[in-house]
């Protein structure tokens, strides 16, 4: 009976030594979390260019380690190649309204001329006192308007131009529709990246807490305090938890580089200073 209590001590030892272990762990997570630069992630291949590497600290928030939203939405909106189109639509639509205008000179024309000689006329009537009946033209400039309107330019022209001034602004307005679905796929994508990155830091810590149960559980079947069920048992709870941190981790970086790509620059150049 004697030898029975040591035997009951060292299970009780046991058990706290697990106990203080995972605790321990669980503090060393917690306190890695608030600490940057302890599990970062790097990008800047995408971009093709020399030293241009950032890593994105898991542990800080995103929101935090990047540029405010508005300043992203506005750098987002600047980039887009569907704005530079509409741009150059709404440009080339005014054009033409400011053309529909002007369009009733054409029917306007000046001229202007010099003659030079002698250009005579005959002339009929009473005769001037000491002239000839054949009256000289005198010789210099002359300048003058031709201006011919038709029925079309006076009734129809105004509909021409109310025409291509509503095509002017509809461009405007599809512009600004773009602009906010611009808006609209920032903020789901900004917010899927925000929280596919909190996801993956659980599962990070879950993956950790499953992968020291696994070391352990290998030092235990070696002293034969466990059976072989129970490293197949812990063996498949790391996996498990490794593949799910791997998917988590494969989404956030999916989001990412959607987000990269829809800002029109490498996620480095939207950092803060």
């Amino acid at each position: 009976m004697m030898s029975d209590i040591p035997r009951r001590f060292e299970h009780i030892y046991y058990r706290i030594g697990l106990i203080l272990l995972f605790g321990g762990l669980a503090i060393t997570l917690s306190y890695g979390q608030k600490s940057s630069g302890r599990r970062l992630m790097m990008f800047g291949q995408s971009s093709g260019a020399a030293n241009d590497t950032v890593y994105l600290d898991i542990d800080q928030d995103i929101a935090v380690q990047l540029i405010p939203f508005e300043e992203l939405l506005k750098l987002a909106i600047t980039n887009s190649p569907l704005i530079k189109y509409q741009n150059e639509v709404a440009n080339s639509l005014d054009a033409t309204y400011q053309g529909s205008k002007a369009q009733i000179l054409q029917n306007v024309a000046g001229y202007a001329n010099y003659s030079g000689g002698n250009q005579s006329i005959i002339s009929s009537g009473s005769s001037i006192p000491n002239r000839d009946p054949i009256g000289q033209i005198a010789n210099g400039y002359r300048v003058g308007v031709d201006v011919r309107l038709s029925l079309h330019d006076l009734f129809g022209r105004k509909h021409q131009i109310r025409q291509a001034y509503s095509n002017y602004k509809a461009a405007v307005i599809q512009k600004e529709t773009i602009e906010q679905q611009i808006k609209r796929e920032l903020i789901t994508i900004y917010q899927d990246m925000i929280t596919s990155q909190q996801v993956l830091k659980l599962r990070l810590i879950d993956e950790q807490a499953s992968l020291a149960a696994y070391r352990i559980a290998e030092s235990e079947i070696q002293k034969g305090k466990i059976t072989a069920d129970g490293l197949a048992n812990a063996t498949s709870r790391y996996i498990e938890t490794k593949s799910i941190s791997e998917q988590i981790k494969g989404e956030f970086l999916k989001n990412v580089h959607i987000f990269e790509a829809l800002m029109g620059v490498p996620i480095q150049r939207l950092k803060r200073n």
